[in-house]
């Protein structure tokens, strides 16, 4: 047997460290998630999980290590635990969408992501915090509490994925599933100094996840590396891991000023400036780009799409479940007041004319655009900050300040992410440094649609000059 992992150095196993370490029996399944159960009630304050069952947690290790002392053959993702959005179907787990109505939903099989993932050896260490509905960028959680940033408990940790990302940054989980809509991978993974990946839309299966918008939601991985995100990608989508790298003098960005660039925090802006200084220092050609229809179609097509098929595709969802509740139960019971107002506001707004208007004509428009954008300037990317603001205080949940104005929370966290969620483009967000008030900061990539394979590619050739986070 190989040498054993030191203790100190369990807790910064990645997802395919990990998996090579008990391959190798250098590490055990049960010793694996024994120290991460430990480290999940040390930051308990965190609020990062909605269900915690440690004593399943060790008796499905327990299973893992017997698979490998029988010498049967073992996955890429072997004796490895995931923690898991709380809108996305575990058998065995209660899946909650982060809302009092489904607090005792039971679903009869694991969402098709999920059992890929079981398939591949992982097993689930939990079901992670997420803002109610996933309607919203701040897991501010009226039913299940308020997840807590974990470089900063005063300060949330985005969301709708927020739990997710917490888990992952503070080292409880090597990685984890959530979903995102608008950013809801990308913004927390900003905020709390990880990876977070927001695939094509319709390249993971939406089987199992109690769903917002199906032309806009995907669930997509978040973890400390873009190697670990690619592998679980490949996972999830049978697809198989990326070959080959890309070399930074090659690549070429596009950086949209007018819109993703402007009105940035100042700490942001200068995290955010310091890294297209060090892009260009590696030979990455970076040009300006104009497209002044980007935020009207962006506005035409995105909040229809993102409420005017939630009651059907939560209809759905419920029925698939197994559940005997009705969408008016689940949306009657919200208890986010940010979320009870939202829904308030555009449920009854968007008709099925302005949902056909939207999917038919102003969605397809965008996605020319951004077509246009790519090959007009032969870019493989645009670049921008994923969001341009930090992560907020817990009291700014509604509006935060920015350059001495207040502005909606909401609305200045999706800015920048928000467009490529509506085209349904691949996103990735990496760390890219901190604020000097030690808040991190992510820079984020959007790519030509189904370019997902290249974009890990990009990403990792991007960590290698961008700063790594330290750890919380």
């Amino acid at each position: 047997m190989s040498q054993p992992v030191a203790d100190a150095d369990i807790v910064e196993l990645g997802v395919a460290a990990a998996a090579a370490a008990m391959r190798r029996g250098q590490l055990s399944a049960v010793r694996y998630a024994s120290v991460l159960l430990d480290r999940c009630a040390d930051f308990k304050r965190l609020n990062a999980f909605i269900t915690l069952d440690p004593d399943a947690v060790l008796v499905r290790a327990a299973a893992a290590d017997k698979a490998r002392k029988d010498g049967r053959p073992l996955g890429a993702l072997h004796g490895v635990p995931i923690v898991i959005k709380d809108n996305i179907d575990v058998a065995g787990l209660p899946t909650t969408a982060g809302t009092p109505a489904l607090r005792n939903n039971q679903p009869r099989r694991d969402a098709a992501v999920v059992a890929r993932l079981r398939a591949a050896g992982a097993f689930v260490l939990g079901k992670t915090n997420m803002h109610e509905l996933a309607a919203g960028v701040t897991t501010n959680n009226a039913a299940f509490g308020t997840a807590r940033n974990p470089y900063d408990q005063d300060r949330v940790p985005g969301g709708s994925s927020g739990g997710t990302a917490a888990a992952v940054a503070v080292r409880l989980a090597p990685a984890d599933l959530g979903t995102d809509t608008g950013g809801s991978n990308r913004i927390p993974a900003a905020h709390c100094g990880v990876v977070g990946f927001r695939p094509t839309t319709g390249r993971w299966s939406q089987a199992g996840i109690a769903a917002n918008a199906p032309l806009r939601d995907t669930a997509g991985p978040l973890a400390r590396t873009v190697a670990d995100c690619a592998l679980l990608d490949a996972v999830a989508t049978g697809a198989g891991r990326p070959r080959g790298s890309v070399e930074l003098p090659a690549l070429r960005f596009g950086i949209h000023r007018e819109l993703l660039w402007t009105c940035l925090d100042e700490e942001v802006e200068r995290v955010a400036e310091s890294c297209l200084d060090r892009l260009r220092a590696a030979g990455v050609t970076v040009v300006e780009v104009d497209v002044p229809e980007l935020q009207r179609l962006t506005d035409l097509a995105g909040f229809p799409l993102g409420v005017g098929a939630h009651a059907t595709v939560l209809a759905e969802y419920l029925r698939e479940s197994g559940s005997t509740l009705r969408p008016e139960d689940v949306l009657s019971a919200v208890s986010s007041p940010d979320v009870r107002a939202f829904l308030a506001e555009w449920l009854p707004r968007v008709t099925p004319a302005d949902y056909a208007e939207a999917r038919d004509v102003h969605r397809p428009k965008l996605q020319a655009t951004y077509r246009n954008i790519f090959e007009a300037h032969a870019l493989d990317a645009l670049v921008f900050p994923t969001t341009p603001v930090p992560a907020p205080l817990v009291t700014e949940c509604d509006k935060v300040e920015l350059r001495g104005a207040l502005v909606d929370t909401l609305t200045i966290s999706i800015r920048n992410t928000n467009p490529g969620s509506v085209a349904g483009i691949p996103g990735l967000s990496l760390p890219a440094g901190t604020t000097r008030g030690g808040l991190p900061v992510g820079l984020a990539l959007d790519a030509p649609a189904d370019t997902d394979r290249r974009l890990f590619a990009i990403g990792s050739a991007l960590e290698s000059v961008l700063p790594p986070p330290p750890t919380p």
